[in-house]
């Protein structure tokens, strides 16, 4: 299952790269915020609110692909499937005639993550609002997957209380965990055979974190490459060009 550099705002306008300000630019800003301050008549706390602006606007992008109609299920890097240990089951199942019956269950386990998705925003913004100016410069300044990780940290536990009682409640109403259950409890019981897990609920609140996970690790790729996308008045000033 599956840092902001700079989270300077994820592909929401584009602009040219006259209008707007390098990664190499920024972290040099706050290189000389760190020392002295002030930077081009920026504050430490402008800077820091800046790059929580930037991360808000982000990862409540990714959080809004991935829970619309198809985030997960359309999207080849999320997409939820049956587990490997289950993709022999999968084979016979087709192989008899079952078709629909498991393109049912991950039509089913997939519309149960993007449901659960909504709720990750305010959870993923929470985070960051909490955030330190510490938290924000460690950040700016860290690896290439530094936001990602704070944010993994931050959320995990949240985001999985929030997850699980929506992915089980729509599991359920399509009778999928019962199915799941009956299933796969007799299978495990062939002997000398890699085990399923039985709870599916588990299994998909597992997935669907990862993939929450992997988008906002995208949306960080996205903000290195590109230049901020200038969209308020406080990230023209901490982001623009000078």
């Amino acid at each position: 299952m599956k840092k902001i550099i700079t989270l300077a705002i994820a592909s929401i306008v584009l602009v040219t790269a006259s209008q707007a300000q390098s990664l190499k630019g920024l972290i040099k800003k706050a290189t000389d915020v760190a020392k002295s301050g002030t930077a081009s008549g920026l504050t430490t706390d402008e800077v820091g609110k800046g790059l929580k602006e930037a991360l808000t606007i982000g990862v409540k992008k990714g959080a809004e692909q991935l829970s619309s109609v198809d985030g997960f299920l359309g999207n080849a890097a999320v997409k939820i499937l049956l587990p490997p240990e289950a993709q022999q089951v999968e084979k016979k199942l087709r192989a008899l005639g079952f078709n629909k019956q498991v393109d049912d269950a991950i039509v089913s386990m997939n519309r149960a993550a993007e449901d659960a998705a909504k709720s990750a925003a305010p959870i993923f913004v929470n985070a960051i609002t909490s955030m330190s100016i510490t938290d924000a410069f460690g950040i700016l300044k860290g690896s290439d997957t530094a936001a990602t990780v704070y944010l993994k940290t931050k959320t995990t536990a949240p985001l999985t209380a929030a997850f699980t009682p929506v992915i089980d409640s729509s599991l359920s109403k399509v009778g999928a965990s019962q199915l799941w259950s009956a299933l796969f409890a007799q299978y495990n019981k062939i002997p000398f055979i890699k085990k399923v897990n039985p709870d599916l609920k588990g299994y998909v609140t597992d997935r669907a974190l990862a993939g929450m996970f992997y988008q906002v690790a995208q949306e960080e790729a996205k903000i290195r490459k590109n230049p901020a996308a200038q969209t308020t008045d406080l990230l023209k000033k901490v982001f623009g060009t000078k």
